[in-house]
């Protein structure tokens, strides 16, 4: 993942195609109809765990240390003596992601460090070799699995590690040794452990997508795994794209991938964390736009889980417990306006996720449709509607939250909901009393 965190925030930024500038132009493995099918239990799921997962857990000062910091590769190395994760750590993380009303998980397989958590033939620079002697891999796929979650491989191209991971972009005979390794890795990680849901790929750096014979790469994938979900990050729009550390709406599949401090991989000095409240509202306005979440633990150098994560994904599971279905059936809503609230859709049902509740009577401007009737969830307690050409009331609320986290209010309305801002704008009267 990049270095830099930045806040999550959600973007008013027009709906827009992610792959409009190289869908006529640069080649791809994956066609509409044919993604719209192994694309339908994805939508679904809506929400799901990144797991950053490797030697940088060990050394607990951010995943890029050995990068930002300088640190040699000899002396780097040295930590695979310390990475002895306890047995079966995995199984924690995937009852924690069941917790929480995630359905999917995405564990890095090999970040850009060159430290691969899988055992392969190809590098003795792995887990099961040089380290805990085991398949770190194997031991998550299975916990996964047995979870009933969908499981993602996360893998970087980029690789810090490998002789060939920089000389490769202006040496061709390093190219094409670690092209080839690089292919061989991932042909591993799709025939290894059985069926895969999805293929992560991090940062392409050196090279293009010519460079990294993407297209060839992701055609192995295919053959390999014909029902597999590929990201947009090695250089050629796949199946969904990947806003990271921040919310952007696109007309194509897209997920949000997003820290719950500032850090991926553990870092035990890293304090600012998100709130269970905001981690709920980032979920929401994915929802909204018909994308997905993507919320990372990172777990220590032993596999536990920071204190921090299990506490914040432990309330926003107690949310989820009520409200979950309004995420995993959630379509792609129209409805975005409002200081204290944010919007769901099913069907002709608007969901108001009140954030800041503001007392006994909650305000929505600029809807077109009739509201048919108003209910507060989960009780069912029906809520006073009371609706002119700009604006809704919902009055006979509690005059404080009824949820610690968001509250909920169903509206039923005569159409798909929709909303007019500039309605208020341009048409509603000007003139007051004694003007």
């Amino acid at each position: 993942m990049s270095a830099a965190a930045t806040v999550a925030v959600a973007s008013q930024l027009p709906l827009r195609s992610a792959f409009a500038q190289t869908e006529n132009h640069d080649p791809t493995t994956s066609t509409v109809e044919d993604r719209e099918r192994r694309m339908a239990w994805w939508h679904e799921a809506r929400f799901g765990m990144f797991i950053h997962f490797g030697l940088y857990s060990v050394l607990g000062r951010h995943e890029w240390a050995m990068e930002e910091e300088g640190i040699p590769v000899a002396e780097y190395e040295q930590l695979a003596k310390q990475f002895n994760p306890k047995p079966h750590a995995a199984k924690a993380w995937a009852a924690l992601a069941k917790q929480a009303g995630m359905k999917y998980m995405v564990m890095t397989s090999k970040h850009h460090e060159g430290f691969c958590n899988f055992d392969t033939k190809l590098t003795n620079y792995c887990a099961a070799k040089q380290a805990v002697g085991r398949d770190l891999v194997a031991e998550y796929y299975e916990a996964a699995r047995s979870a009933g979650m969908h499981v993602g491989f996360y893998y970087s191209l980029m690789d810090w590690h490998h002789p060939d991971g920089a000389a490769c972009q202006h040496d061709e005979a390093a190219r094409r040794r670690f092209v080839d390794y690089t292919h061989g890795l991932v042909h591993e990680l799709c025939t290894n452990y059985g069926k895969l849901d999805i293929l992560w790929y991090d940062v392409d750096w050196p090279l293009s997508a010519e460079g990294w014979e993407s297209v060839r790469m992701n055609k192995m994938v295919r053959q390999l795994q014909p029902d597999i979900l590929l990201n947009n990050r090695a250089g050629i729009p796949e199946d969904f794209t990947t806003p990271e550390q921040h919310i952007q709406e696109f007309a194509e599949p897209w997920e949000s991938c997003m820290t719950m401090n500032d850090s991926w991989g553990y870092q035990r000095a890293d304090d600012d964390w998100k709130s269970p409240k905001t981690i709920v509202r980032n979920l929401v306005t994915c929802t909204r736009g018909y994308g997905n979440y993507l919320l990372n633990i990172g777990p220590k150098g032993d596999g536990s889980i920071p204190e921090e994560s299990v506490r914040i994904l432990g309330d926003t599971g107690k949310w989820m417990d009520k409200y979950g279905d309004l995420i995993h059936k959630g379509e792609r809503c129209q409805v975005t306006h409002s200081e204290h609230s944010s919007f769901t859709r099913v069907g002709n049902k608007l969901y108001v996720h009140v954030h800041f509740w503001p007392g006994s009577t909650v305000a929505v401007g600029g809807l077109t449709n009739k509201v048919l009737s108003a209910k507060l969830l989960p009780s069912g307690k029906d809520a006073k509607v009371v609706q002119d050409d700009f604006r809704v009331q919902l009055t006979g609320l509690p005059e404080h939250a009824p949820e610690p986290l968001v509250s909920v209010i169903e509206l039923e309305c005569d159409g798909e909901p929709r909303q007019d801002m500039l309605h208020i704008r341009n048409d509603r009267p000007r003139r007051g009393v004694g003007v």
